[in-house]
């Protein structure tokens, strides 16, 4: 049944790109067109954020390349990247370009079509479900509650240079957003800590921090904002990870439903069983 339906989807070609989202770590979190794809490509160019159960459902015949970047040690370069996918498509091979979670999310996928679009490569976008989503659907915590907050904001913890971007406004962000999602943040946790503080968040905020969503490897650290520096570095946690920062955090209580499989008791929803509905 199910490669039925793939046969009507649209097919990788030989001298074509797919750009194309893994998801946060769970191969079943794959779209049939990413499945579609590995089960079609030539040649498989991958990050290091994609799963090996994912990287499992290639053909057989693929030749997987890996050009993952990690922060601190030797990697790829992101123009040497792009470059390749040029190359390979030009030799008339079927390309799938895999990235974790979502190529247009933290993905840099967008600057990869842009260098298909000047070398004349024909491409497509298979979108993915991002890590500051699905990963965090994982830990049990939903990104909104209509009961908490009405919008959330996903960033960056650090910049192409390894730096705490200077050019996001922390004050109005610390301000106006309910629910902060950031990515690569773990490292800088302190500073930006520190800066939403200064915008006016209490330190005693929950903050949760979730490493290899959606994997078997997957742990979360539920701390404070003015803890959270101190509670990352005592937990040996290492990234990747996601980190989000609202009340949100408190409904892992009630919404761990991995826990929950494992045998973890749940709470009722705290905010009704308190009486504090925020919103």
């Amino acid at each position: 049944m199910l490669n039925s339906q793939l046969s009507h989807l649209p097919a990788l070609e030989p001298g074509s790109v797919w750009l194309v989202g893994a998801g946060p770590g769970d191969p079943g979190l794959l779209t049939l067109l990413a499945a579609k794809g590995l089960s079609q490509a030539d040649v498989i160019v991958h990050d290091a954020l994609v799963n090996e159960e994912c990287l499992a459902l290639a053909r057989p015949e693929a030749v997987v390349e890996y050009a993952g970047k990690r922060g601190g040690k030797p990697s790829a370069k992101q123009r040497d990247i792009s470059l390749r996918l040029v190359e390979l498509a030009r030799a008339g091979k079927r390309v799938l370009r895999l990235k974790g979670g979502d190529p247009f999310v933290f993905g840099r996928g967008g600057e990869e079509a842009l260098m298909l679009v000047e070398h004349n490569i024909p491409f497509r976008i298979v979108p993915g479900i991002t890590a500051g989503i699905g990963g965090l659907a994982y830990a049990g915590i939903p990104v909104t509650h209509r009961d908490i907050n009405h919008a959330v904001t996903f960033l960056t913890g650090h910049d192409s240079s390894g730096i705490v971007p200077d050019r996001i406004d922390w004050d109005s962000i610390g301000r106006g957003s309910p629910v902060i999602v950031m990515y690569m943040a773990m490292k800088h946790i302190a500073e930006i800590s520190a800066n939403l503080i200064a915008a006016g968040r209490p330190p005693t905020e929950p903050v949760a921090f979730v490493c290899n969503a959606a994997t078997g490897r997957q742990q979360v650290l539920e701390t404070t904002l003015g803890e959270a520096s101190e509670a990352i570095a005592a937990s040996g946690f290492e990234p990747p990870a996601v980190v989000v920062v609202g009340e949100v955090v408190r409904l892992r209580a009630s919404l761990d439903w991995l826990g929950a499989l494992a045998g973890r008791r749940l709470q009722p929803d705290p905010f009704r069983q308190a009486g504090k509905v925020l919103i």
